[in-house]
């Protein structure tokens, strides 16, 4: 009697028969840095998804509708931005301008020349210094508030601009990357050469040195510039002038009035979503000229 049993596949080499081939465990540990990256993204990108959506939406829509769905009155909310206290948020805005701006420059330039001297030449207590500002790293800047304001008060600057500026200037963690960035890319062969060919220390510096630091103080600058926008413990201790404020400030003042006057809340919320919009714009920006200076540094190696 002949078999009438169809002939069984034969099963793929270096696999037991009757078990489908299984995915390789390394692939499968690979996944799990991806996941956990998405998982943080979306983490991180919900609450700005709110503010976003939350902005389109009328004091009546904000409390009645489901929380994603856009709404109709972003064009009214910014009306309403406009003409709350004859757009004292502009000047908010421009004040969070001129602080975080001025501000990172201003730091960026102590944060090059130290680094830069840091990692250059030789002096006795420079890793004494080096340390401190390393120290001053890990302290808390609610630490540093008080002493700062009592320092500025004996010297009469306390409700002015220049209360938020000053303490700004000088960034520990500014003078670190400065440092190990001029370390890593100003080679001292090149500063002896300089020297050797009779330039002086400050065209050494500006002429030699500066350039290939750009793509670390850009870093620097981006770091200093979103601090100080963010900042709002300084300028909550060291200002009293609402017209003095920066957008950070304001923002909280609106919102504690909002506990009285609901309807401020979708100020607040459009405030908050206008308020970030400089700093993506920047970041776009500062991006750009990331990738030119990577590309050239290879194109010149």
């Amino acid at each position: 009697m002949s078999s009438l049993a169809a002939p069984r596949a034969e099963s793929p080499a270096g696999t037991t028969p009757g078990t489908a081939r299984r995915p390789p465990l390394r692939r499968r540990i690979a996944l799990v840095p991806t996941v956990t990256l998405f998982l943080g993204a979306i983490y991180c990108l919900l609450p700005v998804a709110w503010v976003v959506i939350a902005a389109t939406k009328s004091g009546r829509e904000l409390f009645s509708t489901f929380t994603f769905l856009p709404g109709t009155g972003f064009a009214g909310n910014v009306r309403d931005l406009n003409a709350y206290r004859d757009g004292v948020y502009w000047e908010w805005m421009g004040n969070s301008a001129l602080y975080a701006g001025l501000g990172a420059l201003l730091s960026t330039c102590v944060s090059a020349f130290s680094g830069y001297a840091l990692a250059t030449y030789r002096f006795r207590g420079r890793e004494a210094i080096f340390n401190v500002l390393l120290a001053g790293v890990l302290m808390p800047p609610v630490i540093l508030a008080v002493p700062q304001y009592l320092l500025l008060a004996k010297a009469d600057l306390t409700d002015s601009y220049l209360s938020v500026l000053l303490p700004q200037i000088l960034s520990p963690y500014g003078v670190y990357l400065a440092r190990i960035y001029a370390a890593a890319a100003v080679p001292a062969d090149v500063v002896e050469a300089g020297r050797m060919d009779g330039a002086s220390e400050w065209r050494i510096f500006t002429r030699i040195a500066l350039p290939m630091m750009i793509p670390g103080m850009v870093t620097v600058f981006l770091f200093q510039f979103v601090a100080i926008w963010n900042n709002f413990l300084l300028p909550y201790i060291m200002l009293s002038d609402d017209e003095k404020f920066p957008i950070t400030l304001g923002l909280f003042t609106l919102l504690e009035q909002g506990a009285n006057t609901p309807a401020l809340y979708t100020l607040v919320i459009t405030g908050a979503f206008l308020a970030v919009l400089p700093l993506v714009a920047l970041f776009l920006v500062i991006q750009r000229f990331w990738s030119l200076d990577l590309l050239s540094g290879a194109v010149k190696s």
